[in-house]
């Protein structure tokens, strides 16, 4: 009995403890500062501060303000995160109190209210398509059973750069890159249609309905930065949306509805489609799926990977144009490994490591996400400032790329830096692919596909433009040029001992 109410008061001790400690932090908490902010101005907040490309408006404000920055954009609060060493902080150190995605309503209403990988809340439901994803989609096994695929359109590619060079015609790369991608990935989601014997929609079609859903996606919407204008339609939005998604949902349900007439008699490599639509008709799968979220998971497949990773090689080839002495040591490599009687493959990739230190090098200047957002779920500290709950937080990943703290002449192109060093150490440097949890899925896919193209481009062409490439970026999420590359490509001489336009060729 003694023992009992020994042990009671110990419990309540320890509870008291704990309360007061609690109390004390709190109370501490209320007397931490927000983060620094410029002055903000009535009903707009800091909007007349941000221009019409954010990340270097944000990178201007974050040299005056420093790495943590709290601005209004109309009524939304918003952390501004410009070095690896706060991202690192918020991300892994606080990961759990920031592991959601804010709700957008453009983003929203085009998957579906949420029903994506992308912007669902972290759960179960993220948690088993991210699975699939990793493991489906994204594993070595899943890339090395597409292997073919990516090689022949890669050889589609150069074929069409070759007819261009025959011709002495220019080329729009920007264009013939995107078509590349958009390609692949589709026939990395589903087997050729009956439709198309290349896999699916017609390309243009398919380039065009991601370029737009990417455009509405991030179009600044005005009824939703301002709370009293939230039941307003003020841009006329909602028709856009609406007419976007409807276009997408008229392809992508042709698409399923054909898969699943013919899935019965398909034979060879799953794909996919294969798999969501298996979990779909499953009645008794782990997690039940809805055509929605199918429809939502491509959607965020296309989205994240067609913009971005041909416009990652666009920027890389602009970069080797601009410094021919680069180009010139990154073909030498590629001839010592490769040599000049056939195109190099993806089985040398690991062999090309001044390649791969151009890639990495150009995703530090030209990162295919220059920001990625964020939601504090509850209220909590970061670095002696206090971060309340609701708050989105905006990493700045084109600033910490050229954050002169972390890397020494940080404007310049200079791929050396990335020889030698461990890619784990530079990545958190870099944040191109995140952090924790809910980081980029698909960096090993980048790896292998943005390397080989890039690779395959400069051993086949000399790309021959006028003075140098402008360097200027557009608006938009994904980076892009303000003006696309266009170049005049001279094949190489050993590029016609390649035999490209044979169709038994081997890539």
């Amino acid at each position: 009995m003694v023992d009992l109410q020994y042990f009671s008061v110990i419990i309540l001790v320890c509870l008291g403890i704990t309360v007061l400690i609690q109390a004390i932090t709190n109370r501490l908490r209320d007397r931490l500062p927000l983060p620094p902010s410029p002055t903000a101005l009535p009903i707009i907040g800091h909007i007349h501060l941000l221009g019409p490309i954010a990340h270097q408006a944000l990178h201007k404000l974050s040299i005056r303000y420093g790495p943590l920055m709290y601005l209004f954009i109309g009524s939304i609060p918003n952390l501004i995160v410009s070095s690896a060493e706060m991202a690192n902080e918020i991300l892994k150190s606080n990961e759990l109190n920031f592991l959601n995605r804010p709700t957008m309503q453009n983003v929203d209403y085009l998957t579906y209210g949420s029903a994506d990988f992308f912007s669902a809340p972290y759960g179960l439901h993220w948690k088993f398509m991210k699975r699939i994803c990793m493991v489906e989609l994204f594993s070595s096994r899943a890339l090395d059973s597409f292997v073919s695929v990516r090689s022949e359109e890669l050889k589609k590619l150069l074929i069409r750069v070759l007819k261009k060079a025959e011709a002495e015609e220019s080329v729009n790369l920007g264009e013939q890159l995107k078509e590349l991608t958009s390609n692949i990935i589709t026939r990395m989601m589903f087997r050729k249609m009956q439709s198309d014997s290349d896999g699916g929609e017609k390309s243009e079609e398919v380039i065009k309905m991601v370029v737009e859903l990417n455009e509405l996606a991030g179009f600044f919407n005005v009824s939703e930065t301002f709370w009293f204008l939230k039941r307003l339609d003020l841009q006329g939005l909602k028709k856009r949306l609406k007419n976007a998604r409807d276009k997408y949902d008229v392809i992508i349900e042709r698409i399923m509805e054909e898969h699943e007439s013919s899935k019965k008699n398909a034979t060879g490599e799953r794909n996919m489609l294969d798999v969501l639509l298996d979990i779909y008709e499953d009645k008794n799968a782990e997690m039940k799926l809805t055509r929605e979220n199918i429809k939502a998971f491509i959607m965020n497949i296309y989205g994240g990977g067609t913009d971005t990773s041909a416009i990652t090689v666009e920027w890389a080839l602009a970069e080797l144009i601009n410094h021919p002495e680069i180009m010139k040591k990154a073909q030498q490599e590629i001839e010592q490994v490769v040599g000049n009687k056939r195109v190099v493959e993806e089985s040398d990739l690991c062999n090309l490591s001044y390649t791969q230190a151009v890639v990495k090098e150009t995703m530090r200047l030209h990162p295919g996400g220059p920001i990625f957002v964020r939601e504090s779920d509850e209220e909590c500290a970061v670095a002696g400032f206090r971060i309340p709950a609701k708050t989105r937080v905006i990493v700045n990943v084109w600033a910490i790329g050229r954050d002169s703290n972390q890397w020494e002449d940080p404007l310049e192109f200079r791929p050396e830096r990335f020889e030698g060093s461990e890619w784990k150490v530079m990545s958190e440097k870099m944040m191109s692919f995140g952090a924790g949890r809910r980081s980029c899925p698909g960096e090993k896919m980048v790896f292998r596909f943005v390397p080989i193209i890039l690779a395959a481009i400069i051993q086949c062409f000399e790309l021959k433009v006028k003075g140098s490439v402008d360097m200027d970026e557009g608006t938009g999420s994904s980076l892009p040029r303000a003006t696309p590359l266009v170049c005049v490509p001279v094949a190489k001489e050993a590029t016609q001992s390649f035999s490209l336009l044979e169709p038994n060729v081997n890539f």
